[in-house]
C-alpha cells in the first residue's frame, strides 16, 4: 500500500455492511480503507463533505461507532504476476486455501489479509531484453514458465516508455526480488515479476478488433446454431435445474482458450463445494494434465458478504485481461451475474438511491454494460504483433425463469449471443436446454468462411435449412396439439420427424458421455449434413405414396439419432454405412408402392 500516512476517519453510522465514516477530508471515491479494529476491508462508493460512505466487503458485526477508519489512498487492485494459474480466491483475490490457513479452519474469520501471489516461490525467470534497450508499456521484459503457458513478464501499462538500466541474469527469483531497473520520464524504477492494476479500470490495448473467429466449444447448439466468437460476449439465461452451470462447466473445459476464469457469484455454498472437488480432477482435453493449471477460480458464495460480490466480477475480469495482453485466448464464465445484480440492488437501497424497476438501480444497464464491454479481441500493447481476446459468457438466473426481468432484459441489449434455457426442454431432458426459437448469435453472418476453412462445408447454408425445418416444425406442433398429428398431410408429419431426428440426432448432446461430450467442427458439419440429408431423401417417398407409418419405422432412423455416439477417427465411414442403409431402405419401400 501507499507509504503516505493520512488521517484516521472515525465510524459514526453502522448500517448492514454500510458504514458511514466523519474525518475523511481528502478522500476518494472507490478508494479502499481498513474498517473498525479489525481492519475489516472496504471501498468509499459516496463522500458528503468530510463524510465518507463504505461498504464494507467483511461482515460488520460487533463494528461500533468510534472505531476507526484507516485509509490506504488507492483503489481495489488485483495482483497480477505468476502464480495466478492453479488458484482459488475469493471476490477480494484472497487465496481460500491461505486464508483457511490463518484462521486455523473451514470458519473464515473477519480481517484476515492475505496476498494473491505467493511471496516464496521461485521462477525461473529468461530474460528477453538487455541492458540500455528502450521498451515501451507491453513489451516483454521475460518469461517464467507457468502450468501449461509461458508468462510473460511485461512493462507495466503505467510506464509509457523506458530504458533499461538493469536486467537480471536468467535464474530463479521470487515476485518481491526486482528483474529489472528501468528510467522513464518520473525517474528510476524498479520492475518486478508482478504489479497491481485497479480492477474497475479496463487495461489498455492498441486497437480492438473485429471478432472474426469462432471459439469452439464443442457443443452442437452453440458453434452451428448460436455461435460465439474468440473476443464476444454471450448471455446464458434460465430459471433453477435448466442446466446453466453443466453449461458454464463444459464450455470451460472445452473451449478452445488458453486460459479460463471461472467465477461463482453469489452461488450456492454446495454447488461452488462441487465444483471446488471436481474442477480440480477434470483433465486439459489439450495437454492431458489438470484443467486447473490454466484455470483461475473465484469463489463468492451467497453467505458471503454482498458488496464482495460485485467486486469479484470486476477481479475475475481484470485477471482475463492481463492473460489476454499475453497474446492469449481468455475465456471468463460468470455464475450468475444476477447475484451480482441483486447485491447492487441491496447496496443501492441501504444507501437509500432512488429505485428503479423492481427495486434495481437506475444505474444498473451501466454496470452491465461495463463489465461485457471489457470483452474483445485486441492488438496488444508493445512492439508486438500479437493479439489477445476476452471472451465473456455470464449466466443469469431470473426468478421464476422469467425472461423479461430487467437484469436479463439489460444484459441482451450488450451481448453478440444469448442462449435462452427453456425448463420445458429441461423437464423432457433435452440438454443443453437451449430454446432454438428464443436464443440469438449476432456473430453467425461474419463466421461463414471460417466454417468452409476449418471443416471444409458451407455450414451456414445447412443451419439455415435446419432452422427452417425447426420453426416450421414448432408451426406444426401447435396445429396437432389441436387437431392431433394424424390429421396433418404427409408432408407436414415428415417435417416433424425430419425436426425430431435434428433435435435428437444433433443438438440433445450427452455432458456425461465418453464421445458425445465434444463435437469438433468437422464433425459437427457433417453430422448435421447427414441428418438434413433424410429430409431430402425422404420426400421422393412421400410423392411416391408410401405412407408415413413406414417411413418412421425404418431402422436407419435409429442409425442417424446413434450418429452422434461415434468416435471421430470411425465417423466418416459411419457415415458412409448410415447412407447406404438409408439408400437401401427407401429403395426398398418405394419398389414395395409401386
Amino acid at each position: 500500500m501507499s507509504e503516505l500516512v493520512y488521517e484516521r476517519g472515525v465510524i459514526v453510522h453502522i448500517k448492514g455492511p454500510v458504514v458511514e465514516a466523519d474525518g475523511m477530508r481528502g478522500a476518494r471515491i472507490r478508494e479502499v480503507v481498513y474498517v473498525g479494529e479489525e481492519k475489516l476491508i472496504g471501498e468509499i462508493v459516496r463522500i458528503e463533505g468530510n463524510r465518507a460512505v463504505i461498504q464494507v466487503y467483511e461482515p460488520t458485526g460487533g463494528v461500533k461507532s468510534g472505531e476507526p477508519v484507516e485509509r490506504t489512498g488507492e483503489p481495489l487492485s488485483a495482483e497480477l504476476g505468476p502464480g495466478l494459474l492453479g488458484l482459488v480466491l475469493d471476490g477480494l483475490g484472497r487465496p481460500l486455501e491461505v486464508v483457511a490457513e490463518k484462521a486455523g479452519g473451514p470458519f473464515i474469520t473477519r480481517g484476515i489479509k492475505a496476498p494473491t501471489l505467493p511471496r516464496d516461490k521461485k521462477w525461473h525467470w529468461t530474460p528477453k531484453v538487455k541492458a540500455g534497450e528502450e521498451v515501451i508499456a507491453g513489451d516483454v521484459l521475460g518469461t517464467v514458465p507457468e502450468g501449461s503457458i509461458t508468462h510473460k513478464i511485461m512493462l507495466p501499462p503505467t510506464i509509457e516508455k523506458a530504458r533499461i538500466l538493469e536486467i537480471r541474469s536468467e535464474g530463479d527469483y521470487t515476485i518481491e526480488e526486482p528483474i529489472a531497473v528501468v528510467e522513464h520520464i518520473g525517474g528510476k524504477e524498479e520492475v518486478k515479476m508482478y504489479h497491481k492494476w485497479p480492477v474497475r479500470n479496463p487495461r489498455p490495448f492498441k486497437e480492438k478488433l473485429a471478432p472474426v473467429e469462432l471459439l469452439v466449444t464443442g457443443q452442437r447448439v452453440i458453434d452451428t446454431f448460436f455461435p460465439i466468437v474468440k473476443g464476444g460476449t454471450s448471455a446464458v439465461p434460465g430459471g433453477f435445474g435448466t442446466g446453466k452451470t453443466v453449461t458454464l462447466h463444459q464450455i470451460s473445459k472445452w473451449a478452445d482458450a488458453d486460459v479460463v476464469v471461472y467465477v461463482g457469484c453469489g452461488e450456492r455454498g454446495n454447488e461452488m463445494t462441487d465444483l471446488l472437488h471436481t474442477f480440480p480432477k477434470l483433465v486439459d482435453p489439450k495437454s492431458g494434465r489438470p484443467l486447473l493449471e490454466r484455470s483461475i477460480l473465484i469463489a463468492n458464495t451467497s453467505n458471503m458478504p454482498v458488496p464482495a460480490r460485485e467486486a469479484s466480477i470486476f477481479m475475475g475480469i481484470t485477471y482475463a485481461e492481463y492473460y489476454r495482453d499475453m497474446g492469449l485466448n481468455v475465456v471468463l464464465t460468470a455464475d450468475s451475474t444476477s447475484r451480482w445484480a441483486e447485491a447492487l440492488r441491496e447496496l443501492s437501497s441501504r444507501l437509500e438511491e432512488i429505485p428503479s424497476e423492481r427495486g434495481y438501480p437506475a444505474y444498473l444497464p451501466d454496470y452491465i454494460a461495463s463489465f461485457y464491454e471489457r470483452a474483445g479481441r485486441i492488438k496488444v500493447k508493445g512492439n508486438r504483433d500479437e493479439l489477445g481476446s476476452v471472451a465473456v459468457i455470464g449466466a443469469v438466473s431470473p426468478s421464476g425463469g422469467d425472461l423479461n426481468e430487467p437484469v436479463t432484459q439489460h444484459t441482451m441489449r450488450f451481448v453478440g449471443a444469448f442462449w435462452a434455457l427453456d425448463k420445458d426442454l429441461a423437464f423432457k431432458r433435452h440438454f443443453p436446454s437451449i430454446n432454438w426459437l428464443r436464443s440469438f448469435s449476432k456473430y453467425i453472418s461474419g463466421l461463414r468462411d471460417w466454417w468452409i476453412k476449418n471443416s471444409g462445408h458451407d455450414m451456414m447454408s445447412y443451419r439455415e435449412k435446419a432452422m427452417a425445418l425447426l420453426q416450421r416444425s414448432s408451426s406444426l406442433e401447435e396445429v396437432a396439439r389441436v387437431v392431433g398429428e394424424a390429421a396433418l398431410s404427409d408432408e407436414n408429419r415428415l417435417v416433424l420427424l425430419s425436426s425430431e431426428l435434428i433435435k435428437e440426432g444433433f443438438l440433445v448432446q450427452n455432458a456425461y458421455h465418453e464421445v458425445d461430450t465434444y463435437c469438433s467442427p468437422k464433425k459437427q458439419a457433417l453430422l448435421l449434413k447427414t441428418l438434413l440429408e433424410f429430409y431430402d431423401r425422404a420426400k421422393p417417398m412421400i410423392d411416391a405414396g408410401v405412407p408415413m407409418s413406414r417411413i418412421s419405422e425404418m431402422k436407419s432412423l435409429g442409425n442417424l439419432r446413434r450418429l452422434k455416439f461415434v468416435p471421430e477417427e470411425k465417423f466418416e465411414d459411419a457415415v458412409k454405412e448410415a447412407i447406404s442403409q438409408l439408400e437401401a431402405e427407401i429403395s426398398s419401400l418405394i419398389a414395395e408402392v409401386r
